[in-house]
């Protein structure tokens, strides 16, 4: 059987060191490159049980969303078959050599989640290779990022979000960043800005609160972000993955809790 991981890192062309690549860069690229995400149970090709998934035209905003592993699911998978999304974690290199995080303000002209942060993603669809296709396909929908722009590097584990959509995280590296012109699609997206990776493992401007889901308390992140005079909010899925991609990144968890104790995630080596 084919694992849910498997699909995109067995498709992953040959390692070739892309052109207009920093050094910072290019050691990024064979770090994540033999990241190895932690093995889950089961296959989800047999979709057979179809689940609710999110209301918002394929897009993948949650207020709730965790690690799978970390979830219910986990213990009893044969009782959920969720539907799949991916996201792009597109990392490019600051002016100030930092390593940086395309994200995405939701349109307030949106029925649902309007106005929220988000990463560039969404559901994937038919003709969809792996989800590097999807994330990369719908960044461009989404934004105009043109996927020939972006080296997609690794998958992280998937997520949940609330309505049990499973959301996979595809780290992608910006090479060349002036290359990328943002045109975000009026209909989707109000404004295209970025943010510091490290952000997400600093214990600043940062709170978090408990809630209940699936029978289970988990911790919800928020983040408050600020840049060219405008203020952000970066919390729940979104928030989570970040916290996520950027422990893998510098390799090391973050100095806060990142879960209940009963969810808390271990790091090992050889998670990085």
């Amino acid at each position: 059987m084919i694992s849910i991981l498997r699909r995109l890192t067995t498709s992953l062309p040959p390692l070739m060191d892309p052109p207009n690549s920093s050094p910072r860069l290019l050691a990024l690229t064979h770090q994540l490159r033999l990241y190895k995400p932690p093995p889950l149970s089961w296959d989800d090709d047999d979709d057979s049980e179809e689940q609710r998934i999110e209301e918002t035209a394929g897009k993948v905003v949650s207020q709730v969303g965790f690690a799978e592993s970390e979830t219910p699911i986990a213990k009893d998978p044969e009782t959920f078959r969720p539907k799949r999304a991916a996201v792009l974690i597109c990392l490019f290199e600051g002016d100030g050599g930092d390593l940086r995080v395309v994200l995405t303000k939701r349109s307030s002209g949106l029925s649902t989640h309007s106005g929220e942060v988000s990463l560039p993603g969404g559901k994937t669809e038919e003709g969809d290779k792996d989800d590097g296709d999807t994330a990369t396909r719908e960044a461009k929908e989404e934004i105009g990022l043109d996927p020939k722009l972006v080296n997609v590097v690794t998958v992280l584990e998937p997520f949940l979000s609330k309505h049990l959509l499973r959301v996979v995280p595809v780290i992608g590296i910006l090479n060349d960043k002036e290359a990328f012109k943002p045109a975000p699609n009026p209909a989707e997206v109000e404004a295209v800005f970025d943010a510091p990776l490290e952000m997400f493992i600093k214990d600043e401007n940062r709170r978090a609160e408990e809630r209940e889901w699936m029978g289970n308390k988990f911790l919800i992140h928020f983040f408050d972000y600020e840049t060219n005079n405008k203020k952000y909010m970066i919390w729940g899925l979104t928030a989570g993955i970040l916290i996520r991609a950027a422990s893998i990144v510098y390799k090391r968890p973050p100095p806060f809790v990142e879960q209940n104790p009963s969810h808390k995630v271990h790091f090992t080596p050889s998670s990085y």
